[in-house]
């Protein structure tokens, strides 16, 4: 093994190979790894970086799991009531990966200006609500505080500040719906103490955050009535059997729904990028393949002389082959040194820079997001290293096929 390592080294550092007639193909192969592992190290991050960041916007306005009552349907203005005296509440230890449950109540509301109005949904939530998401998407003011006594703090969202020219401090006169033509419309005045904004505008224009005992008392429940609990998971991809296990988990009269089925169209739609990432992947190991695979060809041919001589002195067809192998794999590793700086660069670039805006109404997002990590770089730069070198395995038995004593008159 020594011995053909350090002719492959041999090879790469004389002068002739550096001014041979496959110096130019080889720095072509080189660029071809390298921009192949800058798309790939793009695709990837960019790729995983949308999804989880839409999923946590998702998760952030209605949990990873909701948890209601059987007969609602759905609707923010006729949620049935649910007693928090359940067994898995307040800390949900039935179904292992639950990290966080939570009490919200919503119900439909108009908030009106002097100029203008704007229907909505008060979120309701208690002193468990977990708000770190929400510290992210703070943009002014601070988040309210429901851990004393009720108040009339609300958190809403920059795109209704903006429709509605609300600023931090403004006295706002919201309408809540009446559940039958009976009952007379209600109000309430609250006080808009922060701003947010999640870049998720099919949430942002709809919900207002405030505490949850005023959608209590709207609706006439009890302090132990909720209309829904919120679940957060661990791992998002084993969503699907948590949601199972919660739903064998709760009583008969309560029904589970994960984000997943309930937004199942904006799911499916970041399932494809899984399938695009993969597409992209193969398509330019494939190209890095080829590139390789013609840069080897021309090695070998261009040393015929020294294949023979070698397998005169009696080296086997698979000592030769490795020769080439190892010279390969070196010049896979350069084209992977510099695709990784200049990957990596640029996805720091974006991360701290966020250079590459999108439409927030398209994607959901206000920028590019970039998910880093040196477990799939490592992975990635592993498995293009190995499915090149297997992909030379069979050009490489072109040494077999040269004999000692032509190859040795050959010029």
């Amino acid at each position: 093994m020594n011995f053909e390592f350090f002719t492959a080294r041999r090879i790469i550092a004389s002068k002739d190979y550096k001014s041979s007639v496959s110096a130019p193909i080889i720095k072509i192969a080189i660029i071809a790894i390298s921009l192949g592992i800058v798309i790939m190290l793009v695709s990837i991050a960019t790729g995983v970086g949308l999804q989880k960041k839409i999923r946590e916007k998702v998760s952030a306005f209605n949990g990873d799991i909701l948890i209601t009552n059987y007969d609602t349907n759905q609707s923010d203005d006729s949620q049935i009531p649910i007693s928090t005296d359940q067994e898995f509440y307040p800390v949900f230890t039935a179904v292992e990966g639950i990290t966080h449950i939570q009490v919200t109540a919503s119900k439909g509301a108009i908030i009106r200006t002097a100029t203008d109005f704007e229907g909505v949904v008060v979120k309701g939530v208690g002193d468990d609500y977990q708000w770190d998401y929400f510290a992210e998407y703070l943009v002014d003011g601070r988040l309210p505080n429901f851990q004393g006594a009720l108040n009339d703090e609300i958190l809403i969202a920059n795109y209704l500040a903006r429709r509605l020219q609300l600023k931090l401090g403004d006295r706002v006169n919201t309408f809540f719906l009446a559940e039958d033509s009976e009952r007379k419309t209600r109000s309430r005045g609250f006080e808009v103490v922060g701003i947010y904004d999640s870049g998720f505008q099919q949430f942002d224009e709809q919900f207002v955050l405030a505490d949850i005992r005023h959608i209590q008392r709207l609706n006439n429940w009890k302090e132990n009535e909720v209309g829904s609990f919120e679940l957060f998971v661990d791992d998002f991809n084993k969503i699907g059997e948590i949601g199972a296990a919660v739903y064998q988990a709760t009583p008969n009269t309560l029904d589970t729904l994960t984000i997943r089925d309930k937004y199942y169209s904006i799911f499916e739609w970041l399932d494809l990028f899984d399938f695009n990432i993969i597409l992209i992947i193969g398509i330019m190991i494939l190209i890095a393949g080829i590139n390789m695979i013609t840069a080897l060809l021309v090695l070998i041919l261009e040393r015929t002389q020294m294949i023979g001589i070698l397998k005169a002195l009696g080296s086997s067809d698979w000592s030769v082959r490795k020769i080439f192998l190892y010279n390969a794999a070196y010049i896979i590793c350069v084209g992977l040194f510099f695709g990784n700086i200049i990957g990596v660069g640029l996805l720091l670039i974006q991360k701290y820079g966020k250079v590459i805006t999108l439409d927030p109404s398209t994607y959901y997002v206000s920028e590019a997001p970039v998910f880093i990590d040196a477990g799939y770089i490592l992975l990635l730069n592993l498995g293009t290293l190995l499915l090149c070198l297997l992909m030379l395995l069979i050009p490489s038995y072109l040494v077999a096929k040269i004999s000692p004593v032509k190859a040795i008159r050959f010029e």
